[in-house]
This record gives structure tokens, sequence and C-alpha cells, in this order.
């Protein structure tokens, strides 16, 4: 069982900053690409970034430029810095993660919960 569990999110004001953490737990024998996406009320959760195990990155246009994806590979953990906050930015960003699991050296894609992102102006 793979676990992700996401802190960091919380109210802030526009053009204010977060930085949102997401570990990965449980029985992993490799982890692969990890990322967020997002969800904003009333809409279908969208692509925001992602990180290969090797350190490349890829950023939805929306947040390019204010939103920087890394990791720690040591602790199974991704991060994202969201910079230059605005209230088009409010959402539940959820955290994936690519891994292996050692019982049968399958593949899979795991969610976390999520944490909540909201931006006042």
């Amino acid at each position: 069982q793979v676990q992700l569990v996401e802190s960091g999110g919380g109210l802030v004001q526009s053009g204010g900053s977060l930085r949102l953490s997401c570990a990965a737990s449980g029985s992993i024998s490799k982890l692969g690409a990890m990322g967020w996406h997002r969800q904003a009320p009333g809409k279908q959760r969208d692509f925001i970034a992602t990180i290969t195990s090797g350190g490349s990155t890829s950023y939805a246009d929306s947040v390019k430029d204010r939103f920087t994806i890394s990791r720690h590979n040591a602790n199974n953990t991704v991060y994202l810095q969201l910079n230059s906050l605005n209230p088009e930015d409010t959402a539940v960003y959820y955290c994936y993660a690519n891994a292996q699991i050692p019982t049968n050296g399958r593949w899979g894609v795991y969610w976390g919960q999520g944490t909540q992102v909201t931006v006042s102006s």
C-alpha cells in the first residue's frame, strides 16, 4: 500500500506565496514521476506540474514561471512552490506518484487526499 500525504495549503492574499509538500510512504520499491494536479469548484481536475525521478520538469502554461516543482528523492517527497498567486489559483491541490510496489513489481499511480489553497483578492 502506498500513501501520499499533502501539506502546506491554506489561505493567502493575492500576490502571495505558498509551498506545498507531499510525502510518499508505504511499500514502495521505486518511485517514478511525481506531480500535482488541481481542481477548482465545479471544474475538472487539471494537470499542474510533474517531475521525473531524474529531475526533469514540465508545467501547465497557466502556472509556468509562477510555480516551481522539486523533489527530494531520499525522503520520497515532492514540493510545489506557488508564487504570485491569484484568485484563479484557488483549488484543491492533489499530488500523485508513479510507484512500483514490491509484492508484484507492478507500477501504479497513487494520489493524495488533497490540500486546499484559497487565494483572496
